[in-house]
């Protein structure tokens, strides 16, 4: 009989669950200092950051800059200039002269900042978090139990799935699949594509880039009346500042909900340029007679049906109000990502606060307990912060706030005011 693992004896200062970028940035960010004694724990048994959409020539929405560590210590050792400097591509990034790092470059950057780390475990899948003696215990599968007196929650947005198809059957992927899977896909007569973002978008070109070769129909729906360009223009990035934080935080909470639907063409919009490529591409191919593909807008999914290898969605015209059928051999929902309370939070939600929607009640700190500096979130935090939950460029400020209070005092200087206008009376 194996013996039960035993538990810690020793209390750490936190312990960060889950390991995506923001999680990563604030493992590099308390890696040199003394003071703070972290220990983070994913179930995956390496890094892995969407590899299912690692599409040739796919880069980041967000500069070089906005990496796990630059905005709050540039001389961190784990900043992606000393990356590339260490793989000998410095001088090839310089050349290049693109702000953008590519999707798998970045994923590959991440990989060896986490290698480069003490206090990082992977395959370690928590199970339960209780609250004993003024500590909070994060069990895990092993039998492992780490005690800390903070929590910082990374677990993450997993792949959301429409209703309409909630235990659908067939082979239909979300695009978090997509390259495992393309292959197959490409074998079909016939492919539709739900969504309306930057992964539709780089599906949709994608497949319609080898549409000839392969000689399926490529269908491309979306519920958003129009294919909405990212707003990048910089007086609008100046929302990803301290002070339109500070200004959010305080509106209504009605308000805040209302603006968070809002909003999200600042955030999940598509790149202009890959619009215009679309655009082109449908052009070039066009020239030699009409290209087997459809986009459809203003097209909500309420239905979906699957039998005998067809896929039939049944679709709503929203402006029109009109419902309409289409029938696909292949399915791929571009559906985006929606943040899950973990199931191992369930012993200790008395510790924590919720809203009127029952999202939690992220405190200007991150925090999310009732203490107000026991238990920090990562993203998920739109509701209460705006767009600079997801941002990948204010990690490191966030990691900074959040370090700030784990130790009781500033060890990365906290910017409180970088923008030229103004957000609030």
């Amino acid at each position: 009989m194996t013996a039960r693992p035993e538990a810690h004896s020793k209390t750490y200062d936190f312990v960060g669950i889950g390991l995506g970028p923001f999680n990563l940035g604030l493992a590099c960010l308390t890696e040199p200092i003394a003071e703070l004694d972290g220990v983070f724990l994913d179930s995956k048994p390496d890094f892995e950051w969407h590899a299912g959409m690692f599409l040739d020539g796919a880069h980041l929405q967000t500069p070089f800059l906005s990496d796990l560590v630059t905005l709050a210590d540039p001389t961190s050792p784990y900043s992606f200039l000393n990356y590339l400097k260490e793989k000998g591509r410095l001088y090839s990034f310089y050349i290049r002269e693109n702000f953008y790092p590519l999707r798998v470059e970045y994923d590959d950057y991440c990989r060896w900042a986490a290698n480069g780390l003490s206090s990082v475990r992977f395959s370690t899948t928590v199970t339960e978090v209780t609250y004993e003696d003024d500590r909070y215990v994060v069990h895990t599968h092993t039998g492992e139990t780490f005690r800390a007196r903070h929590l910082v929650l990374g677990t993450g947005t997993p792949p959301h799935i429409p209703d309409a198809c909630r235990g659908l059957g067939g082979d239909f992927i979300h695009n978090s699949r997509y390259l495992r899977h393309k292959a197959e896909l490409q074998r079909k007569k016939s492919i539709t594509l739900v969504g309306s973002g930057q992964s539709a978008a780089e599906i949709y070109y994608d497949l319609l880039s080898e549409i000839d070769v392969h000689g399926y129909q490529l269908n491309w729906v979306t519920r958003s009346p129009r294919f909405f360009p990212l707003e990048y223009t910089k007086l609008t990035l100046e929302m990803t500042s301290p002070e339109y934080i500070d200004y959010y935080h305080t509106l209504p909470e009605a308000t805040r909900y209302r603006l968070t639907a809002q909003q999200k063409g600042l955030f999940k919009g598509i790149d202009g340029d890959l619009i215009n490529e679309i655009f082109d591409l449908l052009y070039q191919k066009n020239l030699g007679g009409p290209v087997p593909t459809r986009l459809l807008t203003n097209s909500a999914l309420v239905d979906a049906g699957y039998e005998n290898g067809t896929y039939t969605l049944g679709l709503r015209q929203e402006e029109q109000e009109k419902d309409y059928e289409l029938s696909s051999e292949g399915l791929i929902l571009a559906t985006g990502y929606r943040y899950s309370e973990p199931e191992f939070l369930k012993p200790v939600r008395d510790r924590l606060r919720y809203d009127s929607q029952g999202n939690f009640d992220l405190a200007r700190n991150y925090a999310i307990d009732t203490t107000g500096r026991g238990v920090f979130l990562q993203n998920a935090g739109v509701h209460t912060h705006s767009i600079t939950s997801p941002d990948l460029g204010m990690g490191a400020y966030r990691n900074a706030y959040i370090i700030r209070e784990l130790l009781g005092t500033e060890y990365y200087p906290v910017e409180k005011t970088i923008a030229f206008q103004e957000f609030a009376v």
